[in-house]
């Protein structure tokens, strides 16, 4: 359980975020042509897995494209946005804004996900959506680096999380 804020307010979030060192859990989400995506589909590659609300925000749209544009340097390496936003409109988003260095993931059918991953909003307006938090895994899905950003509204650390793919 941990407490970040929206616009200052604060704001509950649920379940265990993983640390450094931890093993990520599995888990299964849904993919842009509906299928079920699970971790193990990235086994053997290192993992960016930037998880927020919603596409459609601004700050979300900023960090989608962000790890875009740093994804495609990275070798060995894929970065999951992870969004409760349908797959209709996550590849409606990456299409218009040209985005191709990154993959789409819903919690439309992953709702364990958000406990699992210590970022399911509990309480506020945005409550059933995720936290904005960055979870990096090594090719063995072990944590190299996590951070639940604190303001909701604010951008994660880009330079640390891909700092952390070494």
């Amino acid at each position: 359980m941990s407490q970040v804020t929206l616009k200052g307010q604060p704001v509950q979030v649920d379940g265990h975020f993983p640390a450094k060192g931890e093993h990520a859990p599995a888990f299964s989400l849904v993919g842009k042509d509906l299928a079920d995506v699970a971790l193990a589909s990235f086994a053997g590659k290192r993992k960016v897995l930037n998880i927020f609300p919603s596409i459609d925000t601004p700050t979300c749209a900023t960090s989608v494209r962000r790890f875009n544009e740093k994804a495609s340097q990275i070798e060995n390496a894929v970065v999951l946005c992870i969004s409760a936003d349908l797959p209709f409109a996550q590849a409606r988003f990456c299409g218009a804004e040209g985005l191709s260095n990154v993959v789409t993931l819903s919690t439309l059918r992953g709702h364990d996900f958000l406990k699992n991953y210590g970022v399911a909003i509990a309480s506020g307006p945005l409550a059933g959506l995720a936290a904005r938090a960055v979870v990096v895994l090594d090719a063995n899905d072990q944590v190299v680096h996590s951070e639940m950003v604190g303001e909701i509204a604010h951008e994660p650390n880009y330079d640390s999380a891909l700092a952390a793919l070494g």
